[in-house]
């Protein structure tokens, strides 16, 4: 088998790829995956402090970034963003859609405004980033990828995290509507479903004793680390899954599939 072949599958040389949330966390780590990969990325995020040194640790191993303030839940901030996207490095081609995040707390517990803190970024942030990448995509006359960032909560349930659940199972939908309507466009909508990702934020809880118990509900007994995640966004990002749209894609070391 040709190597050579093989990596220029995954490659992403020329392509400009904007990642959402990309002040800390797997935004982050997939902003610089990307850039690894070839793409000229486009970090964006509300904390412009956090993404400026961000571009500079990508520029630092070779690679090419811009930082551009952005606030999902608000479509004047988005598009602004776009626009000074395409003024710096083109119109993207490849979208991660990743910010996000969850309040954790009982049902009961939970008010408006945390539904509102959560579903705001998570779902809605989600349609209104995803429909402006398309629309600058089919006005530049080309296609893409739009990788939005679910969970296997979007699929399963966990307790005091409701709206997260929630939110998740809303992007899975929004995954395939969105890949039905743009197929003809030749836009590429797909999810990635991470498990449980130990990171910087959540180390401490993962390895605690609690942790552990979760953990071993895991068939493989194992969570993920963010480089497990690195061949499945690539897959969904580059021309390897060109034949992919509406999939939804766990990576979660088995957590799934675990016996009810």
């Amino acid at each position: 088998m040709d190597k050579d072949f093989l990596a220029g599958m995954f490659a992403l040389d020329g392509e400009v790829a904007l990642v959402t949330g990309a002040s800390s966390g797997l935004g982050r780590h997939f902003a610089a995956l990307l850039a690894r990969a070839g793409a000229t990325v486009v970090v964006t995020a509300r904390r412009s402090d956090k993404l400026q040194e961000l571009v500079a640790e990508i520029e630092a191993a070779g690679g090419r970034a811009h930082a551009v303030a952005m606030d999902v839940t608000d479509a004047s901030s988005i598009a602004g963003a776009f626009d000074r996207a395409a003024a710096l490095a083109g119109v993207p081609g490849i979208v991660i859609n990743n910010a996000g995040q969850t309040i954790t707390k009982p049902l009961l517990q939970q008010s408006e405004a945390d539904w509102d803190n959560v579903i705001d970024p998570n779902l809605k942030g989600c349609f209104l980033v995803a429909t402006e990448a398309a629309r600058r995509m089919v006005d530049a006359g080309k296609g893409g990828s739009i990788v939005n960032i679910a969970s296997i909560l979007g699929e399963r349930v966990g307790g005091g995290v409701a709206p997260y659940t929630i939110s998740k199972a809303g992007v899975l939908q929004a995954t395939k509507a969105m890949a039905l309507e743009l197929a003809r466009h030749g836009i590429r909508v797909n999810a990635l479903m991470p498990g449980y990702v130990i990171t910087d934020l959540n180390r401490d809880f993962l390895t605690s004793e609690v942790g552990d118990k979760l953990r071993m509900r895991i068939p493989s007994r194992q969570f993920c680390e963010m480089t497990d995640l690195d061949g499945p966004l690539l897959l969904l990002a580059s021309r390897a899954g060109s034949a992919m749209s509406g999939a939804c894609v766990a990576v979660d070391r088995g957590h799934l599939v675990s016996g009810l």
